[in-house]
């Protein structure tokens, strides 16, 4: 009982120190200007608002930001989704030659900074006319050496009997694909659609780079700009920063049990 009780009370602090700046973020985007600046700072507001959000609302074109972040982050996942999954099926199901070079060619790009690589996309990118357009913002994006390796490893427990048995009855890869394996790779999908849309939802670095023009703008790059505009406005800030994390944490809510079977499942610990 007495470890137990220390077990519950460890988790219980860890819990309180990851929630607690959110609540705060929360909870200062309801409070004015002046009483965000106040030192020393108080947790609770004094005098509850909205005039950030109505502000945010006012003077940046806060819903086309939030299409174009919804645009990008779900082409992203849809991407991923399904190429990420072709591709472990091949690292996990089919044999051919140079199978094991290429596996082994996906994880060195896992241990590569995304930086790395972003001047030899940009000038693809670049060159197939792509350079302030939705598409050269989501192109980079749609296979993830991840999402391959978290799906091979997934796909990799799946019965081999069971694929060989539908072979054997005429399938063709792909009905083998879509009708079986796609079905049994449900908290895997659900875990790479999460890791991805989260991913692509808070990427400022490569939508600043390749959107040049305010209707391409997603949410964080929109944010910054704002801020270089309009001056440090803490308030106006923070009210964008809860605007930017409220749809991974409701997609997190949904998802979790199916994200939490995903991880156990690959092996990721």
């Amino acid at each position: 009982m007495k470890r137990r009780f220390s077990t519950y009370a460890l988790l219980s602090a860890g819990l309180v120190l990851v929630v607690l700046p959110f609540v705060w973020t929360l909870l200062t985007s309801f409070k004015p200007e002046t009483e965000i600046r106040r030192d020393p700072p108080e947790f609770l507001p004094t005098q509850w608002t909205l005039g950030n959000y109505g502000e945010l609302l006012e003077k940046m074109n806060i819903t086309q930001v939030f299409v174009n972040s919804a645009v990008v982050a779900l082409a992203t996942v849809a991407g991923n989704l399904l190429f990420c999954s072709m591709v472990g099926y091949a690292f996990a199901k089919m044999a051919f030659r140079g199978k094991n070079v290429l596996f082994a060619l996906v994880l060195t790009q896992m241990a590569l900074p995304a930086i790395v690589v972003m001047i030899p996309q940009f000038v693809l990118i670049a060159k197939l006319g792509l350079v302030n357009t939705f598409l050269g913002i989501i192109l980079p994006g749609l296979v993830t050496p991840l999402g391959i390796f978290l799906m091979r490893q997934f796909i990799a427990d799946i019965p081999d009997e069971l694929i060989h048995a539908a072979r054997v009855d005429g399938a063709k890869e792909f009905r083998i694909f879509f009708r079986i394996v796609m079905p049994l790779c449900k908290p895997a999908l659900a875990t790479l659609g999460l890791i991805t849309f989260l991913g692509s939802w808070n990427n400022f670095l490569w939508p600043a780079v390749v959107a040049q023009s305010e209707d391409r703008y997603t949410l964080p790059v929109a944010l910054a700009i704002f801020n270089g505009y309009q001056g440090t406005q803490y308030g106006l800030l923070i009210a964008g920063a809860v605007v930017v994390v409220l749809p991974v944490l409701v997609l997190f809510v949904f998802l979790q049990r199916f994200f939490t079977q995903g991880i156990a499942s690959t092996g990721l610990k």
